[in-house]
C-alpha cells in the first residue's frame, strides 16, 4: 500500500493539472458481475413497472408532490400522514447507516439507480458502439473523422432516447401513470407545460449519464461522504489483501517458473487490471477510498488473473481491515447492535401507527372569527368547518355526524347523507347546538362521531364556546 497516501490528496477523476480525467473502464466480467446483472435487471424491471402497477386501484408507488398525494406499496398517504412519512424516512436513514457500518458502500454497487443505469445500461451501450477500453481510448484521441462522428452521433442519439424514456417513467412517479398516459394520448400540443418539464428531466438525465457519470458518486452523492463517518476497521468492504499481495519485498511483475515466495514478493503481479476495470478510476490496492462504490469489478478481474497464473483467488475480496490484518472474522459489533435495536423499535412504531391509521380522516374546526350564537330555549350554537379525507380506493357513502359527548344537534349547511369519493377531500360547514345546562364551562371539548350509515368509522373532537355565565 502507498505509505504516503498521496492518492488521497485528490479524487481519482482529476488530473495533476486540475482537469477532468476521463475514465475508460475495461468491460467487466466474472461471477460477481453476472450476479449484479441479475439484480440490476430485476430492479430495472421493478423501477419501470412500479408506477404502472395498481393495488386496490392505487398506483403501487407514486410521489405526487404538487398535489401532495403519495402511494407507497399501494397504500395512499396524505399530508395528514406526514408523521408516518417522517418515521419512514428516519427508518430508511438508520437502515442505510446500519448497512454501511456492516457492509460499507455495497448499496452503491448493487442497488443504487445511478450505478444500475450507468453500468448496466449506458455503459453497455457504450461498449457496443465504441468498443472496450482500448478502442474507447483510441477513439477519444482520434481526430473527428467520419467513423468518430458516426459513432458519437449514434451513441448520443441512443443516450438521449433512453434519457427521454427514463424521464417519462420519472414523471409517472410524480403525476401518476394514468395522468401520463392521458397526456400521451392527447398529444404533446395539448400539454406543452408538461412537455417542457419532460424535456428538462431528459436533459438532466442525459447530462448525468453522458457527461457527469461517475462524478455523481464521487462529488454529488451525500451517501459517499457518509461512509467516512460510518465505516470502521470491522466493516466489510471490497478490500485488497495487502499482506498476501505485497509480501516482504512488495509486488512484482509475473515471470513464469519464478519462485516469488523465495524472493519475498507477494501474489500481486502489478498487472493493473484492477485499475483498468474500475468505473471510478481508482487503485483498490491503496486501500478503502471515497471513490470506491463496491461494484466488485476489481474482484472479478483479479480472480481471473489469479486463475490464469495458478494462484489462489481472493487477493481482492469482500473483507474487513481486521480480517486482513489480524484474521478476525466478521462479527456483529455493539455499534451494529445499537443501530439494529433503534431500527427495530422504529419499525414497531411505524407498524403500530399503520394499523391505527384510519381510512377516513375527519377534521372539524371552529370557523375563524366567529363566536357562539344564543338561540331559543337556552340553546347555544357554534359554526364549524369540516374536512373529510377518504384515503381508500372506494367511495364512503351516506356520511352523517353525531354528538357523542353531549346531548345536542348537528346541522349541515348543505344537508347530510353525502358521499366522500375515493381518494378525495370533502369539506363544508356545519352548526352544533347544545343546551347551556349541558355545558360545564365556556370552552367545552365535544366529541363527534363520523358515521357511514349506522357504522361509526371515525371520531374527532372540537372546542365549543359558550357564555362565561353558564359555567
Amino acid at each position: 500500500m502507498d505509505s504516503n497516501e498521496n492518492f488521497r490528496d485528490s479524487i481519482g477523476t482529476i488530473s495533476e493539472e486540475g482537469k477532468r480525467a476521463w475514465v475508460f473502464p475495461k468491460k467487466p466480467s466474472g461471477r460477481f458481475y453476472t450476479y449484479r446483472k441479475y439484480v440490476s435487471y430485476a430492479l430495472l424491471v421493478f423501477l419501470v413497472a412500479a408506477p404502472f402497477i395498481k393495488v386496490n386501484g392505487n398506483q403501487f408507488l407514486m410521489f405526487n408532490v404538487l398535489e401532495r398525494k403519495f402511494n407507497i406499496f399501494g397504500f395512499p398517504f396524505w399530508p395528514q400522514d406526514f408523521h408516518l412519512f417522517v418515521i419512514s424516512m428516519i427508518i430508511g436513514v438508520i437502515f442505510i447507516a446500519l448497512f454501511t457500518v456492516a457492509f460499507g458502500r455495497i448499496f452503491c454497487g448493487w442497488m443504487c439507480p445511478q450505478t444500475i443505469f450507468m453500468e448496466m445500461v449506458f455503459r453497455r451501450i457504450e461498449y457496443w458502439i465504441d468498443g472496450d477500453r482500448g478502442a474507447q481510448i483510441r477513439l477519444d484521441r482520434a481526430p473527428w473523422n467520419a467513423e468518430k462522428i458516426r459513432k458519437r452521433l449514434l451513441k448520443w442519439t441512443v443516450f438521449f432516447i433512453i434519457s427521454f424514456l427514463i424521464a417519462n417513467v420519472f414523471l409517472a412517479y410524480l403525476i401518476g401513470s394514468d395522468e401520463l398516459i392521458g397526456y400521451v394520448m392527447d398529444g404533446p400540443s395539448q400539454h406543452m407545460g408538461t412537455l417542457a418539464a419532460l424535456l428538462i428531466f431528459t436533459a438532466v438525465f442525459y447530462f448525468v449519464f453522458a457527461w457527469f457519470r461517475e462524478q455523481v458518486c464521487i462529488i454529488a452523492c451525500p451517501y459517499g461522504r457518509m461512509q467516512g463517518v460510518l465505516l470502521d476497521d470491522k466493516s466489510v468492504v471490497v478490500a485488497y489483501d495487502y499482506k498476501r499481495g505485497e509480501g516482504e519485498n512488495g509486488r512484482k511483475k509475473f515471470r513464469k517458473n519464478e519462485d516469488r515466495e523465495a524472493l519475498g514478493h507477494g501474489d500481486c503481479i502489478d498487472c493493473l487490471q484492477c485499475v483498468h476495470v474500475c468505473p471510478t478510476g481508482i487503485d483498490i490496492r491503496n486501500g478503502t477510498q471515497l471513490e470506491c462504490v463496491n461494484c466488485t469489478a476489481c474482484i472479478d478481474e483479479c480472480d481471473t488473473i489469479m486463475e490464469k497464473i495458478g494462484y489462489p483467488k481472493g487477493l481482492i475480496r469482500y473483507a474487513s481491515e481486521v480480517e486482513i490484518s489480524d484474521k478476525i472474522p466478521f462479527k456483529f459489533t455493539p455499534r451494529m447492535k445499537g443501530y439494529a435495536a433503534v431500527l427495530t423499535v422504529l419499525m414497531g412504531v411505524l407498524v403500530g401507527m399503520l394499523f391505527l391509521r384510519n381510512d377516513l380522516e375527519a377534521t372539524i374546526l371552529r370557523l375563524p372569527g366567529q363566536l357562539y350564537e344564543r338561540k331559543e330555549n337556552n340553546m347555544i350554537s357554534n359554526v364549524y368547518t369540516y374536512k373529510l379525507i377518504n384515503k381508500t380506493s372506494q367511495s364512503v357513502p351516506d356520511i352523517n355526524f353525531k354528538l357523542l359527548s353531549h346531548n345536542g344537534t348537528i346541522t349541515f349547511v348543505k344537508g347530510s347523507g353525502f358521499d366522500v369519493p375515493a381518494q378525495e377531500l370533502s369539506e363544508g360547514t356545519l352548526f352544533i347546538e347544545i343546551n347551556n345546562a349541558a355545558l360545564s364551562g365556556d370552552k367545552d371539548k365535544v366529541k363527534i362521531g363520523v358515521y357511514s350509515g349506522d357504522e361509526l368509522i371515525e371520531t374527532t373532537t372540537a372546542r365549543f364556546l359558550a357564555p362565561h355565565s353558564y359555567k
